[in-house]
């Protein structure tokens, strides 16, 4: 039962999930077989919407180019046609329309299903607290702008919330744009809530003027990608780390600070000590195994204002911001002893299940009180420091 991804979460997370996927279903269920049976007019609407929002959802994944690499989240796409139900529908309709993110699941094959079932869990409950906001019988909103955006905000602001809260309890470390998203997300976010209230008033209009805001809510769709995107590009595929090339962007943005405000910093670069022998003996998915768990024990032991990355092969790099030679002696020391500590559960070339001990690292440190505040300078020097510390016998921390 381990073996399941959704029980290798964090008991508080596990508790959680769980917790908002019974309370989806009770929404789901009271909302569906609950309210007045609805009216012709109800059904055609909600006919329109539903063969609109399936549309949208079957062209954006039919045409993704990138579609193995990257599936797709259309969170602001079913947020805009979910919003357009609430201000129109009944809520026994609304609920239905979650037929959309369950389609969405059925055309794409995700490695983590479990987290596409909590998201949509979650939507499901924002979903059923902005047909609440809205009232029993919210077409009273059709010339309301101002009451159309309340809702729409309290549909967002719900499932970001909901959401956000299940991401920090899966990883309690996790930098605030990891858990809520980007600033690019959140003007997504509300993209998606104009369309949904421009959506619900062609809905009213004329119900077969719909379609012609299929394309637009394609375009949405589009949009949703681009900080998917964005992310993939700055990550590194193995760690989840900051790439070796927005790691140096990222690294010379904070020394420029550093140096306008006088402040020390100071660069680790980090080796793992002879890790081509874990893949020549246990295999490469077993030092993959090893990497993920170093870059895991990295952020966990870095404070949040470290910048971490991946360098390339085994090889990381840590800029410390506000950081003095003997503070950076202390978290270098810090981190050397606890990748000491490390057992990586794993699996080895032979298919039978490996505990992965005795990992070691040699760290170069080189300090801006002593290199300045060019990162090319630095780099060279925590290089050179490196160097030293594998020559003098591997597992030490050395200073340039």
């Amino acid at each position: 039962m381990r073996d399941l991804p959704l029980l290798s979460l964090r008991r508080p997370a596990l508790f959680y999930w769980c917790l908002v996927y019974a309370v989806a279903v009770g929404v789901f269920l009271t909302s569906a077989f609950g309210g007045p049976p609805p009216t012709e007019e109800e059904i055609r609407d909600f006919g329109a919407l539903a063969g609109v929002s399936a549309l949208v959802i079957v062209v954006t994944s039919a045409c993704d180019p990138f579609r193995a690499e990257t599936p797709q989240n259309l969170w602001a796409v079913h947020v805009s046609y979910l919003l357009a139900g609430v201000l129109t529908l009944p809520s026994n309709l609304v609920v239905l329309l979650m037929i959309g993110p369950v389609l969405q699941g059925v055309l794409e094959q995700r490695p983590e299903p479990h987290r596409w079932l909590f998201t949509t869990a979650a939507t499901t409950v924002a979903t059923f607290v902005a047909c609440l906001v809205a009232g029993t019988c919210p077409n009273h909103y059709e010339n309301n702008i101002l009451g159309s955006v309340m809702v729409g905000g309290s549909l967002l602001g719900a499932r970001a919330l909901l959401v956000g809260c299940g991401f920090w309890l899966r990883k309690p470390r996790a930098r605030p744009h990891e858990v809520f998203g980007e600033p690019l997300d959140m003007g997504v976010g509300v993209v998606a809530v104009c369309m949904g209230t421009l959506t619900a008033m062609v809905l009213l209009a004329d119900p077969l003027a719909v379609i012609l805001l299929a394309p637009p809510l394609v375009l949405l769709g589009r949009a949703t990608q681009l900080a998917q995107w964005r992310r993939s590009a700055q990550r590194d595929a193995k760690t989840g780390l900051t790439n070796a090339v927005h790691w140096n962007r990222l690294a010379r943005e904070v020394l420029v600070r550093m140096r306008a405000r006088q402040d020390t910093a100071a660069v680790l670069l980090l080796d793992l000590d002879h890790f081509k022998r874990v893949n020549d003996e246990l295999g490469h998915l077993a030092g993959d195994s090893a990497l993920a768990a170093v870059a895991e024990l990295l952020q966990r032991v870095a404070p949040r204002r470290d910048l971490v990355g991946r360098f390339g092969g085994e090889e990381f790099v840590i800029l410390l911001p506000n950081t003095d030679p003997v503070a950076a002696e202390r978290q270098a020391e810090r981190i050397r002893l606890a990748v000491c500590g490390l057992a990586v559960p794993t699996t080895a070339a032979d298919g039978h299940p490996h505990l992965l001990t005795g990992l070691t690292l040699s760290i170069g440190v080189a300090t801006s009180a002593r290199f300045g505040y060019e990162l090319s300078d630095l780099m060279v020097a925590a290089d050179s420091a490196l160097l030293s510390a594998k020559n003098a016998g591997r597992n030490l921390v050395t200073f340039a």
